[in-house]
């Protein structure tokens, strides 16, 4: 039986992935301080989409700071350490709470001193297409963002404010942690990953449940110009995406999680109310955080390691007004 560690596992990214590898049979160790505002669930209150109780001793549930965990645990037998803890929220909170943000560090060194003594047998680590230099996300001179564009040998742009930097040098130890210990990882950089279960301080849930609420109405305000465009990818493609890479490439290189597809937020929220049946016109919120113009990821390597996303906007727009109807009614 697979031993899976899987800190921030109560997480929005971490219960998805205790829900593939508790189906799997394996035996789940969740690390969870179920920190307020985080979008993190308790699972003694089970989860929206399923209850890991039900898995029974498969599911080891620790409500604790990962660090502390990492600071008391070194079990030697874990064959997957899935890295997800971290101070993120949406763009307000990293734009006006970056001191807050930068803790990211602290749980990331504290993540690679863990892995040294406990030797799981590879590390998956979630970086950010934060990560990527903002020069290139620009209205005027935007790009496919493709995983070489950050190289370690070369000079670095600026990524996106305290976030990027804590996942890009996070980044940066996981490739020492190998070339001076041997210690295995892959690196994965998540562009827009949205789901129907996902804390509404993220653009995609927050979106359509304004738009549901404002079914009928002539006009729908949304952050920032509107204009910004992002790399909306469905959270089960995300994993998918993991589970089929994440056993070839050991060095602690990265590997995006990506549709290749920009969508500004009027497109999001014109496609929403149009399933919904009414065309408002949408209009920005120049006083709220809009962040860089556009972040879309390159599709190529992953493609090459046989991967390719599945589900396409318009039906993850679908799962998310389901879900939401549901939870009104």
């Amino acid at each position: 039986m697979q031993k899976v560690l899987i800190t921030g596992g109560a997480g929005f990214v971490g219960r998805r992935f205790c829900r593939h590898f508790l189906e799997a049979g394996a035996h789940v160790v969740c690390v969870d301080s179920l920190v307020p505002l985080t979008g993190a669930r308790d699972p003694e209150n089970g989860w929206p989409l399923f209850d890991p109780r039900e898995f029974g001793s498969r599911f080891e549930f620790r409500r604790e700071d990962c660090r502390s965990y990492y600071s008391t645990e070194f079990a030697d037998d874990f064959d997957y350490a899935f890295h997800l803890a971290a101070i993120v929220g949406g763009r307000e909170v990293i734009e006006r709470q970056p001191l807050a943000v930068a803790e990211d560090l602290a749980i990331d060194a504290a993540y690679w001193r863990w892995a040294q003594k406990a030797q799981p047998g590879r590390s998956i680590m979630f970086s950010s297409s934060a990560a990527y230099p903002v020069s290139l996300q620009r209205k005027d001179g935007h790009v496919l963002l493709s995983e070489d564009m950050i190289d370690f040998d070369e000079p670095i742009g600026v990524p996106d404010l305290t976030y990027g930097w804590a996942k890009l040098t996070c980044e940066y130890v996981g490739r020492l942690a190998y070339e001076k210990h041997g210690m295995k990882s892959v690196v994965y950089r998540p562009f827009s990953g949205y789901g129907e279960d996902q804390d509404l301080t993220y653009p995609f849930p927050s979106i359509v449940k304004r738009v549901l609420n404002a079914r009928g109405a002539r006009e729908i305000p949304v952050w920032g110009s509107g204009d910004q465009m992002r790399d909306f990818i469905y959270i089960d493609d995300c994993v998918r995406g993991v589970i089929a890479t994440m056993d070839k490439i050991e060095d602690g290189s990265a590997i995006n999680l990506s549709t290749g597809l920009g969508t500004s937020f009027k497109q999001l929220t014109r496609a929403v109310a149009e399933q919904l049946g009414f065309s408002p016109a949408v209009n920005g919120l120049s006083d709220k955080p809009e962040g860089v113009f556009a972040r879309v990821g390159d599709t190529s390597l992953q493609e090459s390691l046989g991967f390719r996303a599945d589900v396409d906007l318009m039906a993850g727009i679908a799962k998310a007004v389901a879900y939401f109807s549901e939870m009104q009614d």
